[in-house]
């Protein structure tokens, strides 16, 4: 008898998670999960404690490559309503960990609230964003962060406050097992004048990232506020460097690109041939930003 057999009507064995994420490939889960409720959630987390399963959660897949031989364990996959529930009152938004960040961002700026136009052509959900500190140099998303609700180790729903959080550069201390949702104040602000904003970041940013029918994936992290990824892979020569089906983009070297018929094993050889090679040619040992599960 499996570990979730009687869990059967929302987890279930050996789901394909290439569909799941923006690369497109990799293997299956062990376990995929998507709970209906939060009361389903801890069930399957407290299970997972229980028995020593490995767990992890799956937003919108943005910044995850999954290898080749798929993932052991327990994938929970959150995009139920239960997560992706949107409230606007006054000028507190209440997210669901589920909502994509775009979403988010067009709801709020409907309302006449501004803030998170800063946000703009930043993929993923709110609970991505809310862990890594999703931003630029304009702000990040845990200026306008007052509480996020999460779920402990005990499966008991916590609520932090502003004032309990580190909100470091792309980064938090939101290190609970899940994240299930977040209180925002944001600022009023004509609707027109906030979609104004977000159209000039949206240009910005689309002429240089990959086409939209391309599956890829930011993959390093800046190594300091004055450095970019991107920057260190153009002085090394790099911008369109392809391994099998795997190539670094000629638009945005910070961008790798899988081409039909690539494999996860593609991208990481890519990965460790950049990385080595700027490292040779600057010094800076480049750190992934992409999880490689």
């Amino acid at each position: 008898m499996g570990p979730f057999d009687d869990l059967s009507d929302f987890v279930r064995p050996s789901v394909p998670l290439a569909p799941l994420t923006w690369f497109r490939l990799g293997g299956p889960a062990e376990y995929l999960a998507r709970p209906r409720t939060t009361e389903h959630l801890a069930t399957v987390l407290a299970r997972c404690l229980q028995s020593g399963i490995p767990f992890r959660i799956l937003g919108s897949g943005t910044n995850v490559l999954v290898r080749d031989e798929g993932v052991r364990g327990l994938v929970v996959h959150l995009e139920s309503p239960a997560f992706s529930d949107v409230r606007i009152e006054g000028t507190s938004v209440q997210a669901g960990a589920a909502v994509p960040v775009t979403a988010l961002i067009s709801q709020t700026a409907r309302a006449g609230l501004a803030g998170l136009e800063l946000l703009t052509g930043i993929p993923g959900t709110v609970g991505g964003a809310l862990r890594g500190n999703a931003g630029g140099r304009e702000g990040s998303i845990g200026r306008y962060v007052q509480s996020v609700e999460v779920l402990d180790d005990a499966g008991r729903v916590v609520v932090r406050e502003k004032d309990e959080i580190h909100f470091g550069p792309h980064e938090s201390d939101l290190d609970e097992p899940v994240i299930l949702g977040c209180s925002l104040s944001l600022e009023p602000d004509h609707p027109e004048a906030v979609v104004r904003r977000m159209r000039r970041i949206w240009i910005v940013k689309k002429e240089n990232q990959p086409y939209g029918h391309q599956s890829s994936g930011y993959i390093f992290r800046d190594p300091a506020p004055d450095v970019s990824a991107r920057t260190l892979i153009d002085q090394a020569g790099l911008k369109g460097l392809r391994l099998g089906g795997a190539e670094v983009s000629d638009r945005h070297s910070g961008y790798m690109i899988a081409h039909p018929g690539a494999t996860a094993a593609d991208v990481l050889g890519l990965m460790e041939l950049v990385r080595q090679r700027v490292k040779d040619h600057s010094g800076y040992d480049l750190e992934p930003q992409i999880q490689v599960w």
